[in-house]
């Protein structure tokens, strides 16, 4: 599969849109901030368990006109077995009186309660804080490590391609208010991996275009990098893709929202490693004397006989 697009021609205008739209997150996620779910802000998570498969939505209703607002209902593992979070704190007494108010509503099922938990709002204070060290910590490593494979230009496009997918998918997050929680933030971790992957095979092709083309136009050679890459970033993106959209729609309520910030991460990290990191590269003046292997000094006198 050839392609002969020029993707540089678009770099102004890309370059423009991924500001606006970092501008937007940033500002969504500062004034607006996220809709952090309750692993962050604390609250209590009840497990039920039902002779027959339960109805969600009766549940969830039975729940508000009892007083429990903002419940989230959804079933766990199996058609009979339900998970209901609570924010606000817990009381010794708050399984029963869940068990009870159901049960009063279902008088021809009899209901049991699996476990009650609580988290704290310190504890989930402590996650959130835990999740933003670890993605900054994998940030750093990968940086290290691409500034030794390949170059120092290369890391730095790939961290600011990777800096530029996280608060894209996390501004998404705020401005459509969807709820931020751990799944969330295992998906963040997971769409860094994924752009670093497809940034590497993009950032490996232009490495090996530099050394090789006889053209001196680093534009030129970046170009046809991202054709020569292009057949499989779209077939590994669209792939992925119909993986996490059957998740999303089949998956069940509870990873829901992981997959669907994975399918803004797939989106957002296969757009940001044909424009940002390769954009990045042509701002920092990448050209192939920065691969050039410089010989050793005396190299012409030490062949000679």
């Amino acid at each position: 599969m050839t392609f002969n697009i020029d993707f540089l021609a678009w770099r102004r205008i890309a370059l423009i849109f991924s500001s606006v739209f970092l501008i937007l997150s940033i500002g969504s996620w500062l004034f607006k901030d996220l809709n952090y779910g309750l692993d962050f802000t604390g609250g209590t998570l009840v497990e039920l368990s039902y002779p027959d498969s339960a109805n969600i939505s009766e549940i969830r209703q039975t729940l508000v006109l009892g007083g429990f607002e903002g419940a989230q209902v959804a079933n766990f593992g199996s058609s009979k077995e339900v998970l209901i979070k609570l924010p606000g704190t817990v009381s010794d007494s708050l399984g029963s009186e869940i068990v009870s108010l159901l049960s009063s509503s279902s008088l021809d099922q009899e209901i049991d309660l699996r476990r009650i938990e609580y988290v704290g709002p310190q504890i989930g204070s402590e996650l959130r804080d835990d999740g933003g060290t670890a993605m900054l910590i994998a940030l750093a490593f990968m940086m290290l490590y691409i500034a030794f494979r390949f170059q120092s230009m290369f890391a730095g496009a790939a961290v600011i391609a990777l800096i530029h997918d996280v608060i894209v998918v996390i501004g998404i997050f705020s401005l459509i208010q969807i709820e931020f929680d751990l799944t969330v933030l295992a998906a963040l971790l997971a769409v860094i991996g994924y752009s670093l992957n497809d940034t590497i095979v993009v950032s490996d092709r232009i490495r090996e275009n530099l050394r090789s083309m006889e053209s001196d136009s680093t534009h030129e050679i970046i170009n046809t990098s991202l054709n020569q890459t292009l057949g499989r970033t779209l077939i590994t993106s669209l792939t992925t893709l119909l993986v996490l959209f059957s998740l999303y729609f089949l998956g069940g309520e509870l990873i829901k929202n992981f997959a669907l910030a994975l399918i803004f991460g797939v989106i957002v990290g296969t757009y940001s490693s044909i424009y940002i990191a390769a954009n990045a590269l042509i701002m920092m003046g990448l050209n192939k004397d920065h691969l050039r292997v410089e010989e050793p000094e005396n190299a012409d006198e030490n062949l000679l006989p």
